[in-house]
């Protein structure tokens, strides 16, 4: 517990510190977010400072660097996992900053960039022993191997998550507010799961123990933008943040074996995912829309929810399933 509050601590600090020169050379190079013409109520965000994301990005890295001990390839990966969708964010911001417009990458130039990274970790996490093909089904000690089935649905989970976390980025303090308790629960669930495992190997007890402490380090980092990020917001995260953060998520739930507790504790990240598949299929099927805008969060904005109310009841679910969750899991598994 002691470590897991210094590098929450050292990661606050780190995150203090590089924030204002972050600001500064956003606000220099005129990184400013363009918004949507349709998105009426946001028309008074038009010109905040975007690709924020680089101030919980680089807090988690050089925190990290600070309080990582011995076996630390599953903490490796699960940073470049963040550190790799992070630059395919930073491009596509970069290409809407340069030239003040929405439309940054193509869908299937990001579809592509982020299918060639979640393949690579799928198959580290194919070959290594310290993952392997098995997933830890729910409330239980029990794991099921996918054999090859494993890669194709290991990509499926990078795909989802990530951009289901960069759906939900579209109110201030929302990306960030809800992922901040879901990863409190996620540590939570590591940890209760490493106990229930209790005969595992000293490495990769270790292993996840570092899990843990970058899992805290991206908290103490995610902090101090939220800090920046609550309404109004002073920036915003951008896909740099958005998509780092997903990818940071996926490469936790694949590298721990948990990824099935990922729509549990995760629900807002489905529901909002969902809200957007179902709006485009029924659109170009029907000419009509069931939600008044997709994502779901937009909905509730039109029908006239203050953005601040639907932030919090988005942390607010995510904290029951969290705590529901994790008070099944120690119950569950007796630990």
């Amino acid at each position: 517990m002691t470590d897991i509050l210094i590098a929450f601590l050292i990661s606050f600090g780190v995150a203090g510190v590089i924030c204002p020169l972050v600001m500064k050379i956003l606000k220099k190079v005129h990184a400013s977010q363009t918004i949507l013409h349709y998105v009426e109520a946001h028309e008074s965000k038009q010109g905040t400072p975007t690709m924020g994301g680089i101030i919980f990005i680089l807090g988690a890295i050089i925190s990290s660097i600070f309080i990582l001990k011995n076996d630390i390839t599953l903490a490796i990966i699960s940073l470049a996992s963040m550190l790799g969708f992070g630059v395919l964010g930073f491009l596509d911001d970069f290409i809407k900053v340069r030239y003040k417009q929405n439309m940054g990458l193509r869908a299937y130039q990001k579809i592509i960039g982020q299918v060639g990274l979640a393949v690579l970790i799928a198959f580290f996490a194919y070959y290594s022993s310290l993952v392997g093909t098995s997933v830890i089904v729910p409330f239980t000690t029990i794991t099921v191997d996918l054999g090859w089935a494993y890669i194709p649905f290991c990509v499926f989970v990078f795909l989802a998550i990530t951009n289901s976390v960069n759906l939900l980025d579209g109110l201030d303090g929302l990306a960030g507010g809800v992922s901040f308790i879901y990863l409190i629960g996620f540590m939570s669930l590591i940890y209760l799961h490493q106990m229930a495992f209790s005969g595992q190997a000293l490495n990769l007890i270790a292993e996840q123990n570092n899990l843990i402490l970058i899992s805290a380090c991206m908290l103490g980092a995610l902090l101090v933008f939220l800090v920046l990020n609550a309404h109004p917001a002073c920036v915003f995260m951008g896909d740099t943040g958005s998509l780092a953060l997903g990818g940071f998520i996926a490469g936790l739930a694949v590298l721990s074996r948990l990824i099935l507790y990922v729509p549990i504790i995760g629900l807002v990240y489905v529901l909002t995912a969902l809200s957007d598949i179902i709006q485009v299929l029924h659109y170009k099927r029907t000419k009509k829309r069931i939600f008044l805008m997709a994502p779901l969060h937009h909905h509730f904005e039109k029908k006239g929810m203050h953005e601040n109310k639907i932030v919090i009841v988005y942390i607010v679910i995510t904290l029951l399933l969290v705590v529901l969750t994790v008070l099944g899991v120690k119950f569950a598994l007796g630990v």
